[in-house]
């Protein structure tokens, strides 16, 4: 079953019921939302894990046998009565019987007391300190009775998954560290750069609402689907390809279901959304971990008590926070890089120390980390260049995480070891939706298509480039650069700073990429007062 207008026109009608009945911010309306699908739902695979139990003879004790001693006294079904059957804590008993005030009384005081308390036993971390936020009467009756017309136990988990994006989707502000939720289709563009491919291992630090993580799954399973097995999709207004994976074996489902992606964040509300945006795709057993990764670290005992790969990951993709700065005392020695204390820079850094040799990335950065002048910029440039191969950055357009951020970024992705020789520069215009201050519409211009296919093909690229004439127009917006020449810059790993140029194709330039251009030079110049500024304090100190 797809995800049908009927579907997105009940979730939008939860969404305004929320709004309207007092809760005005999406992220937590978004948590909220996922608890009560989690409700929903684990009765439905506490059945499942019997019906499999009785057939292979293992044993399994359902969630909901045995007793529940009562939090609150008012819920007891008569006097004195102090415990009730667990049976009392699925969905269909109390969502079906129950409204007002009586529901808000129960839910609040014993349905998530319940799960917070099994939620460590059975793995699930995101129901640790969840409570109950909507607990106006009228609204919360009105949000379980939609929620219940949702039919989830019908839908398959593409439809579940895409259902949670269009909830997500609403959540249109950056958190306080400067998190925000990245486009689906630049996680993808990203991804398809990377690929991920069964039987890797796939990270994401700074995990957010696991959008890479989904994003991969999808990947993979696209890239292991026979022509039978793949389908058109729509998500925020553009269509992609998906497949259903049939060419997967048994062995290779359990790995990508259960040793494949890891994730963490330091939001606990994020953990939940990412936690149960995978769940809804039919991987709950992914454990997303409430974590800081730049002020903790885990030696092999602690990654091998948690089930983590001991040797680090084969992909790492992520869009980490980029806009905070952490207290110096806090961070932890393996990320420092100089004396700064950017995120944007200690998560690259954290990030190269936790690929395996060999192992890829693509990862999200401000544009000040391709050319600030600061001495950790230029050493983070030099480890990546010198002991790294940066195989290309692409530019996206300035606008395109409107309305968190108006910041330009690029793209970064690199391999663990080895020496960089050249650098493929790709330079995104357009990323098929109107680059304005919501960045919601869809438009034809895009090109993120192209751009990917360019760096496929990239040693046929390489060819074409040492063929050009130098002194005839570039045109592509693809263009290299070899070691030699980002040495010489301090290691810039700006596109602008190596386009081709000549007076016929200037006159023709796009006015944004001059615009973005000069943006670029105005950081530059910031980034310099920063570090300026930083130095003077550190010698006051």
């Amino acid at each position: 079953m797809p995800f049908t207008p009927d579907m997105r026109r009940k979730v939008d009608q939860i969404r305004d019921y929320l709004y309207g009945g007092g809760y005005p911010d999406p992220l937590s309306n978004a948590e909220q939302l996922s608890f009560l699908f989690f409700f929903y739902m684990i009765e439905g695979i506490d059945a499942a894990n019997l019906r499999q139990a009785k057939a292979t003879k293992r044993d399994y004790t359902s969630l909901f046998a045995g007793d529940w001693t009562l939090r609150n006294p008012l819920n007891a079904p008569a006097k004195g009565v102090e415990t009730i059957s667990r049976e009392r804590m699925r969905w269909s008993s109390w969502a079906n019987a129950m409204s007002g005030e009586q529901l808000v009384t129960f839910v609040r005081d014993e349905v998530f007391p319940f799960f917070v308390a099994i939620g460590d036993a059975f793995g699930m971390s995101f129901m640790a300190q969840a409570r109950l936020a909507i607990d106006e009467p009228t609204v919360l009756t009105q949000v379980v009775t939609l929620v219940n017309e949702l039919r989830l136990e019908q839908a398959d988990p593409d439809t579940k998954g895409d259902l949670f994006e269009h909830v997500l989707r609403q959540i249109k502000q950056a958190g306080e560290l400067g998190q925000f939720r990245t486009p689906r289709h630049i996680i993808r563009a990203i991804v398809d750069l990377v690929d991920p491919r069964i039987g890797e291992t796939v990270y994401d630090p700074a995990a957010g609402t696991a959008g890479f993580l989904v994003a991969a799954y999808e990947h993979i399973r696209l890239a292991n689907s026979s022509t039978n097995g793949r389908e058109v999709a729509e998500l925020e207004g553009k269509t992609f390809e998906r497949g259903h994976g049939d060419r997967l074996k048994d062995a290779q489902w359990r790995k990508l279901q259960t040793a494949t992606f890891y994730g963490n964040d330091v939001d606990p509300k994020m953990v939940s959304l990412a936690s149960m945006n995978l769940a809804l795709r039919g991987l709950p057993d992914v454990r997303i971990l409430k974590r800081n990764v730049l002020t903790t670290s885990f030696d092999r005992q602690m990654k091998a008590e948690r089930g983590l790969p001991l040797d680090g990951y084969d992909v790492v993709l992520a869009n980490p926070p980029f806009s905070g700065r952490l207290d110096r005392d806090r961070i932890v020695d393996d990320v420092r890089i100089g004396t700064s204390t950017a995120t944007e820079l200690l998560f690259v850094k954290y990030m190269i120390d936790n690929l395996k040799p060999g192992g890829r990335c693509g990862v999200v950065v401000p544009e000040g980390v391709l050319f600030g002048s600061t001495g950790a910029h230029k050493e983070l440039r030099r480890i990546l260049t010198q002991n790294n191969r940066v195989e290309a950055v692409l530019s996206l357009p300035g606008g395109v995480f409107q309305p968190y951020s108006g910041v330009k970024t690029s793209v970064l992705v690199f391999r663990q070891g080895g020496r960089t020789e050249r650098v493929m520069f790709l330079h995104a215009s357009n990323d098929g939706f109107k680059l304005d201050a919501n960045h919601d519409q869809p438009i034809e211009a895009d090109d993120l298509p192209g751009l990917i296919a360019a760096f496929n093909s990239r040693e046929e690229m390489w060819a074409d480039w040492q063929k050009r004439d130098p002194a005839a127009p570039w045109t592509e917006n693809w263009w290299f650069a070899d070691a030699g020449a980002i040495e010489r810059e301090d290691w810039n790993l700006s596109a602008s700073r190596y386009r081709p140029e000549s007076r016929e194709a200037a006159e023709h330039r796009d006015p944004r990429e001059l615009l973005e251009e000069l943006q670029e030079d105005v950081e530059t110049i910031l980034g310099d007062i920063q570090a300026l500024v930083a130095e003077l304090r550190g010698e006051a100190a």
